[in-house]
């Protein structure tokens, strides 16, 4: 542990912090499968639009996932392959 500072466990705990959320670890995970509009996000798990729309600027100011703008539809994906990793590596656990 000497070779972690305070900044990196505040960023850590956040991290954990937002993904432990059931509804946003949903989105994450639907969202490590492939990219997919807020619509889609809404269908699939049964939830207002509005509320996905929120849980989802939540996940990006956290840097957990990223968006891109297609005409008038938005789509999100993952931030990065280490968020991925970190989905993949939890569901094993908890598999076990």
């Amino acid at each position: 542990m000497e070779n972690v500072n305070a900044g990196e466990i505040e960023a850590l705990s956040e991290l954990f912090r937002l993904a432990s959320d059931p509804t946003r670890l949903k989105m994450l995970i639907l969202l490590s499968d492939s990219e997919l509009c807020v619509c889609s996000i809404a269908e699939e798990l049964g939830v207002s639009v509005s509320a996905v729309s929120h849980q989802l600027r939540v996940l990006r100011s956290g840097k957990l996932v990223s968006r891109r703008r297609q005409g008038r539809h938005i789509y999100y994906t993952l931030a990065d392959h280490h968020i991925e990793t970190l989905i993949a590596v939890g569901m094993e656990h908890a598999r076990e």
